[in-house]
């Protein structure tokens, strides 16, 4: 795949990304669009002066959009120390791709449209090309300026850079604008020239954001599907929506907001007839911890084929909710008081969950070995 296809493939996640509310899937999608430009930087043809600017530039706003401004800085810098801009004015900085990045660039697009307007409808002047964009090195300076403003490393060389470049480089309207903006908005006083090398190579590319971002969009459309099912069945089975949501804070060492969920869970679902179930699945495995995933195994061991019935790749809700409550319990060390209430809860649930139901009751049975255990040891400590 080519550099410029990589880049437009890019450019159409930013669109969207630009018109797009501030949620989860919009982070999704701003990694995205970074895979897009790293993947077009990586391409062969990436030397390509006009290429590698405009993809460093827009890796460059996609950071500052996600808060990650030193790296941001790490891309304008690739830009403004490239040798040969004489490329770039083949490629430029599209306003409407911008995500939201600070009032004075959308001010800029707005009086660069406005601009526009006074020259076309009241002057009765022809068009003018290029009103919401900027140039390539301009703009990677305009957002180094704003990064090194926000970690105090900003020095006046800087801001006084654009005034120089005000002076010998022709400029699109947009261009202007923000120099001026630039130029009224900043007056600090002099401190060190912040002259650190970019700590990346433009090919580096970390995916964990991405991953994390998929799986928080998961468990909220799992909840809103939970919230659905509890609006629409809740007359004849008892669901809980959060579920879920518990499960992901246990993932991520949020043990009191888990416990929090999980205790209400139970006491909800304890006593309830009909309750949906949740599967444990690899797709679902990946949230749980490893005790649950040995459990699993150790079935497989056991018998090969037992994942073929639905019974033993499933637990219901109040399974689940016991296994992140007493789990809870223990690693925030709980009293043996509170302990032994939990202990009779799962005794209440191994009698509700018949025979045939294998993962549930052997999921209970590893816990309340879990809870047993623990309350020995804190006696036997008590003993010494």
């Amino acid at each position: 795949m080519s550099s410029e296809l990589s880049l437009s493939q890019a450019i159409k996640v930013m669109k969207v990304v630009a018109n797009s509310a501030r949620s989860t899937m919009q982070l999704i999608e701003i990694e995205l669009s970074k895979a897009y430009l790293h993947k077009a930087l990586r391409c062969k043809d990436s030397d390509s002066d006009s290429i590698y600017c405009l993809a460093n530039v827009y890796l460059a706003v996609l950071y500052y959009a996600s808060g990650q401004y030193q790296t941001a800085i790490d891309h304008c810098t690739l830009v403004t120390r490239s040798q040969d801009h004489s490329q770039c004015s083949s490629h430029v900085v599209q306003g409407e791709l911008l995500p939201k990045i600070d009032d004075d660039i959308d001010t800029v697009l707005g009086l660069a449209v406005f601009y526009q307007y006074v020259r076309t409808a009241a002057l009765n002047q022809q068009q003018t090309q290029h009103v919401s964009v900027f140039t390539t090195e301009l703009f990677a300076h305009y957002l180094n300026i704003r990064c090194l403003s926000i970690t105090d490393t900003l020095s006046n060389h800087d801001v006084h850079w654009f005034r120089n470049y005000l002076c010998c480089k022709q400029l699109f309207i947009a261009d202007v604008v923000a120099v001026k903006s630039v130029m009224h908005n900043f007056h600090y006083q002099s401190i060190t020239l912040h002259s650190s090398q970019p700590t990346l190579s433009a090919t580096d590319l970390n995916t964990s954001e991405l991953v994390e971002l998929l799986q928080r969009s998961a468990v909220e459309h799992l909840t809103t599907c939970r919230q659905l099912k509890a609006r629409d069945f809740g007359s004849v089975a008892t669901i809980v929506a959060t579920d879920f949501e518990a499960l992901y804070a246990y993932k991520h060492g949020d043990y009191q907001r888990c416990l929090q969920l999980s205790t209400q869970n139970v006491h909800t679902l304890l006593y309830a007839v009909h309750m949906p179930p949740v599967a444990t699945s690899p797709e679902f495995i990946q949230m749980l911890d490893d005790d649950i995933v040995s459990l699993t195994a150790l079935t497989l061991i056991v018998n090969p084929e037992c994942r073929a019935d639905s019974l033993n790749v499933r637990i219901s809700q109040l399974t689940l909710s016991l296994y992140l409550m007493t789990q809870c319990q223990l690693k925030l060390r709980h009293s043996v008081t509170s302990l032994s209430q939990t202990l009779d809860y799962i005794d209440v649930a191994l009698r509700r969950h018949p025979l045939d139901c294998t993962l549930n009751r052997l999921t209970l049975a590893l816990i309340k070995c879990k809870v047993m255990s623990y309350v020995k040891k804190d006696d036997d400590s008590l003993l010494m």
